[in-house]
């Protein structure tokens, strides 16, 4: 009898390491799967930027570069206005991921503590902005009569704050700081920024620089409001709207990007295409690797509200 036990929770045994090894093996080949299909289109713009014209034209270039050449990187390092473009693109990111850090703690840390009156109804006013929104006309209205258009305030005041970093934020603070640790500081004769300054900052480097990323990553890639508060002063397109008119001229015609980035002398507008694409996406990727260890953290605290 107990020999038949022992062989039959042996067959149980391992029919579930057997199921585990099979669930392993579709998560794997899922995860892989999906982290080629993020991976392989970028390696093939890298592959077709550094490929000669006649090739890319032939449409032979795939995951490797074919007849290699980097003039296409050197017309763009002699470009000056996308050059230019480039400082401006990180000038305006740097300035409005530290404004929208500061707006985004500053609101985050009251509405986290209980003892402010009337939370509940701030909160829903902030949360009520992201559902319903004024528009575009209406937008563009209020820059216009501020005075903010073809200036940089443009590009960094209007987008500044976010509602949806904002609770997440708050859920974070709330989950992650300890009433009894507030209630301590308060005693010994903390004021509000002196708790904020010396223990919620020091206390929420996950969060911070989760919400750090989002906040410059989006700004990095964003280029419609550009598009539309930008339209004389040329010095003050960003990086993506001058991808953006490269991408249009290219497909309009194959003598393209003359009038707006001035490099015709590419024939083929695929190859200084993907050069200014690589160009534009590998700064924002070696931020990437500073924030890693905080970003699962940090999502996850701010995610679940404790």
């Amino acid at each position: 009898m107990a020999e038949q036990l022992k062989v039959k929770r042996k067959k149980v045994w391992n029919k579930s390491r057997v199921c585990t090894l099979i669930a392993n093996i579709l998560i794997y080949t899922f995860v892989a799967v999906v982290s080629l299909s993020c991976v392989l289109p970028y390696i093939h713009v890298i592959a077709k930027s550094l490929s000669s014209e006649s090739y890319v034209i032939a449409k032979k270039v795939f995951l490797l570069p074919r007849g290699f050449t980097t003039e296409a990187y050197i017309k763009v390092f002699h470009d000056n206005s996308f050059i230019v473009s480039f400082f401006v693109t990180v000038i305006m990111t740097v300035l409005f991921t530290l404004l929208g850090m500061v707006i985004t703690l500053c609101a985050a840390y009251p509405l986290s503590r209980k003892e402010l009156r009337g939370r509940r109804v701030i909160n829903f006013f902030f949360i009520f902005t992201m559902y319903f929104a004024g528009g575009m006309i209406p937008d563009y209205i209020l820059i216009n009569k501020l005075g903010m258009l073809e200036k940089m305030s443009a590009l960094v005041l209007p987008l500044a704050f976010s509602a949806y970093n904002l609770v997440i934020m708050k859920n974070s603070l709330e989950s992650s700081i300890p009433d009894s640790l507030v209630e301590s500081a308060v005693i010994d004769g903390a004021n509000h920024y002196t708790i904020l300054g010396k223990i919620i900052i020091p206390l929420s480097k996950p969060i911070l620089a989760t919400l750090t990323l989002f906040y410059a990553v989006g700004r990095w890639n964003t280029y419609s409001d550009a598009m539309f508060y930008i339209k004389q002063n040329v010095s003050l397109r960003p990086l993506q709207l001058k991808l953006y008119y490269l991408i249009v001229a290219a497909t309009e015609s194959i003598q393209g990007s003359v009038n707006d980035v001035n490099m015709s002398t590419i024939t083929d507008p695929e190859i200084l295409k993907a050069a200014c694409i690589v160009f534009a996406t590998i700064p924002i990727i070696c931020v990437y690797p500073f924030v890693q260890k905080y970003f699962v953290q940090g999502t996850m605290i701010g995610a679940v509200k404790g």
